[in-house]
């Protein structure tokens, strides 16, 4: 079921059925170059990934990824889009990927202002921030498109990358 809908997408919850498109995502370039190795290499595991995190996260939060559906596709599941809270950041951070047939199509940017709305007017939320690897440039392009504004390096994670942190106050 959508919990939002846009001009070319369907944004719905991720259920065990999405394992196979969420192998795939995991799996892809520029997933594994910017967001990590994730060692999804099956169904099952996507499975547990997507029991672990997606309806975990609902759960607790309220909130999470979603799938993104493309209406012209017969609502063909093309990327994700949506909102994670993190122990070591203070507010949710806002995320997106897409296939790589769907990527500079503007449908992270389609997906994420309707996401900012959600956060914003369904889940209440005071802030909303971003991250990303200083050497991902569209990432950081489309961060500052839907409205975030660059704040400071941040070491979020255990691999102590440092990455950018981009917010936004509502």
């Amino acid at each position: 079921m959508a919990i939002a809908e846009t001009e070319r997408l369907l944004i719905s919850k991720f259920t065990l059925a999405d394992a196979p498109f969420f192998l795939e995502l995991v799996n892809t370039p520029n997933w594994i170059k910017y967001i990590g190795e994730r060692n999804i290499n099956t169904i099952a595991q996507a499975e547990d990934a997507i029991k672990k995190g997606h309806l975990k996260s609902y759960k607790t939060h309220g909130f999470g990824f979603y799938t993104l559906q493309l209406k012209s596709e017969n609502n063909k599941t093309i990327g994700t889009c949506g909102l994670i809270k993190r122990e070591t950041l203070e507010y949710a951070d806002i995320g997106f990927a897409m296939l790589p047939n769907y990527e500079g199509k503007g449908f992270g940017y389609e997906s994420s202002m309707a996401i900012l709305k959600l956060a914003n007017e369904l889940f209440k939320l005071k802030k909303v921030l971003a991250i990303t690897s200083p050497t991902n440039q569209n990432s950081i392009r489309l961060i500052e498109k839907i409205g975030l504004s660059y704040e400071k390096r941040v070491k979020p994670f255990e691999d102590d990358e440092e990455l950018l942190l981009f917010a936004k106050t509502f």
